[in-house]
């Protein structure tokens, strides 16, 4: 009987090690197309691109840097919109999230409903959100912060949602025995365990935020991205690289400081 079960479970790896590798090849297979049909294997692209970017390599380099005060101001906006951004992103999503969670939302149907906003929320890309903006409140940072927050509200929600979901629900059902109400279960049994985990996204977010608004100054949004669009325009690429060298380094520093706060939190 021993031999017999032995063979049964040999046999049931072979089967599930012969499904794995189907599954491997199958997702090899899905990425060799995509790269096939984006382009990727067409040798005669990359040959004749190759040129192009040595020669546009040349007129970036050396950078310039003769407009450096010019980038302050915007570099200070870019700063502030992504600040601002994440603030209201944050103080959207943390309804929608207790609203979207299954142990903390009102009525199963609303939490589907919730996660459908969500859902389209984040489908949007904040590149489209800042055009639809600019068109709607003119050009700056203003737009920039809409964006960033509206986009980011289905994105921190979701997270949010996620780290709420998973509370441990023994102090849950401690508050509700003791005659808890709904509010005070959530202020004092379920949001002091996933604080840490919410100021971790948050702080994620941030960091997002900063790169994104460089982004959104492109459309009119305001910030760095204007002035790197502006020396596009211009076709002076050798102020293009002193500001994109100038944009790495905030993104740095900025990345840093988040590195520096979540250690802080934990």
């Amino acid at each position: 009987m021993s031999g017999t079960m032995q063979q049964g479970i040999l046999a049931a790896e072979r089967a599930d090690g012969r499904r794995q590798a189907l599954l491997v090849a199958g997702v090899l297979a899905i990425c060799v197309a995509a790269l096939a049909i984006t382009g990727f294997f067409d040798a005669q692209r990359f040959a004749e691109g190759i040129p192009a970017l040595a020669q546009l390599g040349s007129e970036m380099f050396p950078p310039d840097f003769s407009r450096w005060q010019f980038w302050m101001r915007p570099l200070l906006d870019t700063l502030a919109m992504s600040i601002a951004g994440t603030i209201l992103a944050v103080i959207l999503s943390l309804p929608l999230a207790l609203l979207a969670a299954p142990n903390t939302t009102l009525h199963p149907a609303l939490g589907h409903v919730t996660r459908l906003v969500l859902s389209f929320l984040r489908s949007v890309p904040e590149l489209i959100l800042g055009i639809i903006f600019v068109a709607a409140v003119g050009f700056g940072a203003l737009p920039g912060v809409l964006a960033l927050a509206l986009h980011s509200v289905g994105m921190v929600g979701k997270f949010y949602a996620e780290a709420i979901e998973h509370a441990d629900p023994r102090p849950v059902e401690a508050a509700r025995a003791a005659g808890a109400t709904r509010v005070q279960v959530i202020t004092k049994a379920v949001l002091p365990q996933v604080l840490p985990q919410l100021a971790d996204i948050t702080i994620y977010r941030w960091e997002y935020h900063f790169r994104a608004s460089t982004v959104l100054g492109i459309v009119g949004a305001g910030g760095i991205g204007f002035e790197l669009i502006a020396a596009l325009r211009l076709i002076a690429y050798d102020q293009v690289a002193a500001i994109l060298i100038t944009i790495l380094a905030c993104v740095v520093v900025v990345d840093s400081l988040g590195a520096a706060l979540r250690r802080r939190l934990k």
